[in-house]
């Protein structure tokens, strides 16, 4: 049998290759779309649209891996991926783009087993590590695709989404050939959570340990996706960049969210485990966004800015996933991640649509400052928490040791 290091490395090279193709899409979407001149709420429904299919496909993936396996998961989801690629490069109305998005959604569920693999894989002391994996995969995918998207549109409109589709065909053969199963045998007795993604979350906040880190999750990502999908906006306000310098900000941004996260998450959380990680990290994040919301209109302002988010954010998620995944069991990984994905996916719903409506009704700096708002209740909310509940001999307080 592979060992855990191996397994784990192969599962980055599948999650980077895959997410590579969802960089390449991203900076262009919206270009794309405003060449039908959609609505404002036909806009804004666009850019919900991925996420809403994923809050309510990523618990039911999570939950299928615990059943079947986590393979058969990923190749479903990674071909998913395929077709919504192939539909975005042949995208000809505003209709084939939501398309492409919807279904882009329902396969991004996948995220969820990703994090279960790693989760079969490591130890309670390890995980947090390799949760940082799956971010850092997500930054390099940042830098890597963007960067593809500006080689490959000047060949043509189609280019991008065709580079998309081959890049999830590629991790879809990785994980035929060299993924193995990592699904633990389910404890005898043990029950199913609900399939459905309400009754998943009706079943996640019945949870005593997992409860509050969702409410902390909803928070900090709702913010932190307002901030994502109104920064091209914001730079192109505040900055006037053309596309190609959008486009190379966000490699900026990736490369700042890969060095946080694949190089000092995994020391970090070993020096002071997870929970000060974690409020460490939502209040740099919020410093992060009130700076940029006030930045002066010059780019070296906002470079000075972006290591500061991509700090914080990247001290938050790998933490927040760990801690989740330490309040499940063994057999109930899946599930318990799925609902953390689900939810997170709801709160990108809610986030960049409210983000889009404050842009327009007060400029674009007030996503950023409303982001800000969300993230220090985050902080105060989990502060409260944690300061209630004494931290768990086995985990934060052996890792503070």
């Amino acid at each position: 049998m592979p060992s855990p290091r191996r397994t784990l490395t192969t599962l980055f090279l599948i999650v980077f290759t895959d997410l590579i193709g969802f960089g390449i899409v991203i900076p262009l979407l919206p270009l794309y779309a405003e060449h039908f001149h959609p609505a404002a709420w036909e806009f804004g429904l666009l850019m919900a649209a991925f996420s809403a299919m994923q809050f309510i496909f990523s618990p039911l993936l999570g939950r299928l891996s615990d059943r079947v396996g986590r393979r058969p998961v990923l190749l479903i989801s990674l071909f998913g991926s395929v077709v919504g690629s192939v539909l975005f490069a042949l995208a000809h109305s505003l209709a084939w783009l939501f398309a492409s998005r919807l279904l882009a959604g329902i396969a991004g569920g996948n995220v969820a087993t990703a994090q279960a693999v790693i989760a079969d894989t490591t130890t309670p002391e390890k995980r947090a590590h390799g949760m940082g994996m799956i971010g850092a995969a997500f930054g390099l995918g940042f830098i890597a695709g963007p960067a593809l998207a500006g080689v490959l549109v000047p060949l043509g409109m189609g280019a991008p989404g065709w580079g998309a589709a081959a890049c999830s065909t590629v991790a879809w053969v990785m994980t035929i050939l060299f993924l193995p199963e990592t699904r633990p045998q389910r404890a005898p007795g043990a029950k199913a959570a609900p399939a459905s993604p309400f009754a998943r979350l009706a079943f996640a906040f019945g949870h005593r340990e997992l409860a509050p880190l969702l409410a902390i999750g909803f928070l900090v990502v709702a913010g932190l996706a307002s901030f994502e999908v109104t920064f091209a906006q914001f730079l192109h306000d505040r900055l006037a960049l053309p596309h190609a310098q959008v486009s190379f900000m966000f490699v900026y941004l990736g490369l700042l969210a890969a060095a946080v996260q694949g190089g000092l998450v995994g020391r970090a959380s070993r020096r002071f485990g997870e929970r000060p990680l974690l409020l460490a990290g939502l209040t740099v994040s919020a410093v992060g966004l009130v700076l940029l919301g006030a930045a002066a209109f010059r780019l070296a302002s906002v470079l000075a800015v972006l290591p500061i988010m991509a700090l914080g954010s990247g001290f938050v998620m790998p933490s927040l996933s760990s801690l989740v995944s330490k309040s499940a069991r063994a057999d109930e990984q899946g599930a318990a991640l799925g609902a953390f994905q689900g939810l997170g996916s709801l709160a990108r719903v809610v986030g960049p649509f409210s983000a889009e409506l404050a842009l327009g009704a007060w400029g674009v700096a007030a996503p950023q400052l409303g982001a800000a708002v969300l993230v220090i209740a985050a902080a105060a909310w989990g502060a409260l928490v944690f300061r209630r509940r004494p931290l768990p001999v086995a985990t934060d307080q052996a890792a503070l040791g």
